[in-house]
């Protein structure tokens, strides 16, 4: 199944969403801060309340996450764990995956190398 729905700040960020199997997979574009960080939240709570809880983040064409963004995807985390799922991070550029790094976060999410790593057969 496939869907496409994209939220967008103009020219700073977007999310784009499709389903994959049993995977939500999300794709953010651009900088999730504090400023954006809600339109990542918005379809990652919708999906979780759709009962959705096995979510994949292709983070390849994220260019930035600050503390706000990481509390988003930590939340979401709780709530998929909690629903049986998880939360799932593929992808990610150096300087994003430095956040997660510094923090310990990434010690707490399933990380995948690419996209399709993180896709099960």
């Amino acid at each position: 199944m496939y869907r496409q729905h994209i939220d967008s700040a103009p020219g700073r960020f977007r999310v784009e969403v499709r389903t994959v199997g049993a995977s939500e997979v999300l794709t953010p574009v651009g900088e999730l801060d504090h400023h954006t960080a809600e339109l990542l939240r918005a379809p990652l709570d919708r999906a979780l309340d759709e009962g959705r809880s096995r979510l994949v983040l292709d983070c390849s064409r994220l260019d930035f996450c600050d503390s706000t963004g990481l509390n988003v995807l930590l939340g979401a985390r709780l709530r998929a764990d909690a629903a049986g799922g998880g939360v799932h991070l593929a992808g990610m550029r150096p300087v994003v995956a430095r956040v997660f790094e510094i923090t310990g976060a990434d010690a707490v999410f399933t990380v995948h190398d690419s996209l399709e790593a993180a896709l099960p057969d």
